[in-house]
């Protein structure tokens, strides 16, 4: 088979692979297979680029950065929904409908109200041209780039779709994947996203559409909008637009008068807990698209659909005690402990008061009976006191001045909402975190030993740091509870086995805060060794690509703490990696000795990579985005706009092919 036969194919298998998981959720591939298929491709790709597609399936892992999001007026402005929220309401608007339309049958299309951010994305000829966000209806901000990593959103059509339309849908970010990224800042000291539609919403407008693109993001489609469209009816439409290759709800329901339509509801209202999005409500669509014409709009919205608006589900219940919980980095979290109560599908126990501001504004007090809700469908929450049954004798909260767990009095930092333990070595939770952060799979993933082992290890004062791992010996391990003879050989064997884990993965495991994965990555390949790191100033780690202020003082600090410096030296004498592995040096010259050089676009001499060897081996690096530190960018055909306007407007000299070989020589 030819190379580019061989290419486009692979492109159709990779893409109908891409439909069957994100869109029909019925993966027809292992997640391995998969990988091998798109590796090729890109190699196949970068050794032919005269073949290049920009919707491809190798395209989807972004890359391009956006400093500033171009306005851009809607080719069809986008209205927003009258809302309903009762069956009179509905009733009425039937009412109305029937007024202008006279006495015909109406059918309707009923389909959930999706909580994410509304987005337009314009199709010419079967391709993704421009997605555009809500903005106020009549203009919004081109989020292109960003929409174009999302998997759910097809690059190319399929069938038999219109020369061109617009199609709206709602970006949103599923239950599984928000607790997961809340998982990853917790495990980084960070704060984690309060609810998934804000996430969903800022994710469309972070700069670097590669990070846009690690969030598990998704699109879900429901109004096809154009001339000349090949349906007559919204339910058409929707099962047009599910044909084309769109990810489109399949609870969506067509009723042929108002009582289904209340059906439809009563059953949605009850079961929307089971789905794995947010929902609020269910949207009424006239289903005849020549009635939706003749029926037209008000100022703001459709006379043809209305929104009707789930109730906040709201359960009263008895606040027993407060409790204060301490996270590894020392943060304080106050917690409610509530008498059980039923609420969306699960007994609620416990519920998060967030800090000392919260508690004040609400004047939330033991005994008193609280109103919790459900924040964004997960999150149990205290959104009122019910002050008329509170007792004569009730005291106002005290927020605690000390560390429930140590004693230590509590810091609270200028413009910071928490109050922090500041014993970092000493406060019992911290240790502990630190020390489970530092055995966790993406850090040192040491076989063997979990979080509960972790705990009984150091209430039995065989560790109070992650150094004191590396002296256990079985004899201590094996009196423990629930540790057989195999449990303690493989505790003590995987302990060993991460002496040999690489340095990058090391420094993330030492906890320093702000220093995730990503970040640890750039600091070890920067540095290349822990000593080099930890006698790095303040200024010099500010200039490390994408390093900023906040990451390099919590550097800084963390290095200059006595008791680190003692643990890394120990880390040291027991053999884990301090030093990067270092390839065997290509280098050949220093001609572009530490320039920072961002290669983009697609070149007819070199591929891609050769070029970013080339960089290296003549004393330079590789920038991964364009920012004031970058020092060249080397242009070739198809490089994206947005990154040509950032390297103008910063001043960065731009270099063609040609020029970039010149240098060379």
């Amino acid at each position: 088979m030819a190379i580019k036969e061989k290419i486009e194919a692979l492109r159709k298998e990779l893409n109908e692979h891409n439909y069957n998981y994100y869109v029909l959720d019925n993966p027809t591939i292992s997640d391995f297979d998969f990988d091998q298929k798109l590796k090729e491709l890109e190699k196949l790709e970068l050794e032919n680029p005269q073949y290049y597609d920009a919707s491809s399936p190798t395209l989807r892992v972004g890359g391009m950065v956006t400093k500033n999001f171009e306005t851009v007026a809607h080719r069809y402005r986008m209205y927003s929904l009258d809302n309903s929220y009762s069956k009179e309401d509905l009733i009425d608007w039937e009412q109305r409908i029937q007024r202008i339309l006279g006495d015909v049958p109406i059918t309707y299309t009923c389909e959930l109200k999706y909580d994410g951010a509304s987005i337009s994305i314009t199709y010419e000829n079967g391709e993704l041209v421009r997605a555009v966000t809500r903005g106020d209806g009549i203009q919004g901000d081109d989020v292109t780039n960003n929409i174009r990593t999302i998997r759910s959103v097809p690059i190319r059509l399929k069938g038999d779709y219109p020369p061109s339309f617009d199609i709206r849908g709602e970006i949103v970010l599923p239950f599984a994947g928000f607790e997961k990224m809340n998982q990853e800042l917790i495990e980084i000291g960070e704060t984690p996203y309060s609810n998934p539609r804000n996430t969903a919403s800022g994710s469309l407008k972070l700069q670097d559409s590669a990070e846009v693109a690690k969030r598990p993001l998704d699109c879900l489609l429901y109004y096809v909008v154009g001339n000349n469209l090949n349906f007559e009816t919204q339910f058409e439409g929707l099962e047009k637009a599910r044909s084309w290759g769109f990810k489109v709800p399949t609870v969506s329901k067509l009723a042929n008068n108002m009582e289904e339509v209340f059906a439809f509801i009563a059953y949605w209202d009850e079961h929307r807990h089971e789905l794995p999005y947010e929902t609020d409500g269910v949207v009424v669509k006239v289903n005849s698209l020549h009635y939706q014409e003749e029926l037209g709009y008000t100022a703001k919205s459709p006379r043809w659909a209305i929104a009707y608006k789930f109730k906040a589900e709201r359960v009263e219940t008895k606040l027993n005690t407060i409790t204060y919980q301490v996270g590894r980095t020392g943060a304080i979290t106050p917690v409610a402990n509530l008498e059980p109560v039923q609420l969306a599908g699960t007994i609620v126990k416990r519920a998060s008061l967030h800090n000392a501001d919260q508690i004040a504004r609400l004047d939330i007090r033991v005994d008193d009976m609280v109103y919790v809700e459900k924040g964004g469908e997960i999150i149990p929450k205290i959104v009122g006191v019910n002050k008329e049954a509170r007792g004569v004798d009730s005291q106002r909260t005290i927020y605690i001045k000390e560390c429930p767990e140590c004693g230590t009095k509590l810091k609270r930092s200028e413009g910071e909402a928490q109050h922090y333990c500041p014993n970092v070595y000493g406060c019992p939770p911290q240790i502990a975190g630190k020390i489970q952060h530092f055995i966790s799979r993406k850090a040192m993933d040491i076989e063997g030993l979990g979080e509960e082992t972790v705990m009984l290890l150091y209430k039995n004062n065989l560790v109070t740091n992650y150094a004191d791992l590396y002296e256990l010996k079985k004899e201590q391990v094996l009196p423990l509870e629930r540790m057989a003879e195999k449990s303690a050989d493989n505790l003590i064997k995987g302990i060993e086995a991460s002496k040999q884990i690489p340095f990058e993965r090391v420094l993330y495991a030492l906890g320093i805060r702000y220093v995730g994965e990503t970040v640890a990555k750039k600091l070890a390949y920067h540095y290349k060794n822990i000593d080099a790191l930890a006698q790095a100033p303040l200024m010099e780690l500010i200039m490390v690509d994408e390093i900023g202020e906040r990451i390099a003082q919590s550097v800084i600090d963390f290095f200059s703490n006595s008791v680190n410096k003692e643990i890394i030296e120990r880390l040291k004498s027991y053999g884990v990696q301090f030093v990067l592995e270092e390839k065997e040096s290509t280098v050949i010259s220093d001609r572009l000795k530490d320039k920072i050089i961002v290669v983009s676009g697609i070149f007819s001499k070199m591929s891609r990579d050769e070029m970013k060897q080339a960089i290296e081996d003549h004393g330079g690096k590789n920038g991964s985005s364009i920012s004031s530190k970058t020092d060249y960018v080397v242009a070739g055909d198809k490089m994206g706009p947005s990154k040509l306007e950032k390297a103008n407007k910063l001043g960065i000299k731009i270099l063609s092919e040609d020029e970039f070989l010149e240098m060379l020589q």
